[in-house]
């Protein structure tokens, strides 16, 4: 175990693994969960480091995403700067690797022309291995963070990785029904800090943002019950910005 961790210093658990396979080193014991988890990251980690080696581009792409976000930061500690940096470029990585991982399956069982074969069940039961996937890795990522960041930076960086989608929602509700409550407000930034957490996890821009708009949906019901007339509402926003930016 002590290995592990030495390994995985400034890395994510997959790299770790896939270190110490490589090294043909024999890999720790785990609890059951952790270690069905650790299995399915050493065998994705495989994907992930395969596709940076097939495209050179790749990493590059990741690494500029990435400086963006840390630059942001205010770290002023070059180890911890690039320690940061690693992490965060290896949880796409393997993120990356896990949501492939699962369309190579998904398409192998569509393709699957076997009689009496569930395909519905087995495409179900892909999807709960890639959720659990991501919980751990989700996890695993939020824990390497917050060794090495404060609680602000740590927030920082899931806005930065979700295109800082949860802070603008949240002013722009504000912004367009400033008679909301405090407990209207409360539950907006709560199911909007809940899609966040799940939004980090997808592949892509556009998967992200389909959690947030299935969330935005959540949160227009839930104020539509409150009594508030959001097609009138919005219109009267729209105005109100209009107004705003002819005035400047």
């Amino acid at each position: 175990m002590k290995k592990l961790f030495r390994v995985m210093k400034g890395t994510s658990l997959a790299a770790a693994l896939c270190r110490l396979s490589a090294a043909g080193r024999r890999l720790p014991s785990f609890s059951t969960t952790l270690a069905t988890a650790a299995l399915g990251f050493s065998l994705l980690c495989f994907s992930s480091r395969g596709e940076a080696q097939a495209n050179p581009d790749y990493e590059k792409v990741l690494t500029e995403r990435t400086g963006k976000i840390v630059q942001t930061l205010g770290i002023t500690d070059s180890v911890q700067y690039k320690a940061v940096m690693n992490t965060i470029v290896h949880q796409y990585m393997d993120l990356n690797a896990i949501h492939d991982q699962y369309k190579v399956a998904v398409a192998a069982i569509k393709a699957d022309s076997s009689k009496g074969v569930d395909k519905a069940a087995a495409v179900r039961q892909q999807e709960e291995k890639k959720q659990a996937a991501l919980r751990a890795l989700h996890q695993q990522f939020i824990a390497s963070l917050s060794a090495r960041l404060n609680a602000t930076q740590v927030e920082q960086v899931k806005d930065g990785m979700t295109y800082r989608v949860l802070p603008g929602t949240f002013s722009a509700y504000q912004d367009m029904l400033p008679q909301l409550t405090a407990a209207q407000k409360e539950q907006i930034y709560t199911w909007l800090v809940e899609a966040r957490e799940l939004a980090m996890d997808e592949g892509t821009s556009g998967d992200k943002h389909k959690v947030f708009g299935k969330y935005k949906g959540r949160i227009n019901n839930y104020l539509s019950e409150a009594g508030y007339d959001l097609k009138k509402e919005t219109a009267a926003w729209q105005q109100r910005l209009k107004e705003r930016k002819n005035s400047r």
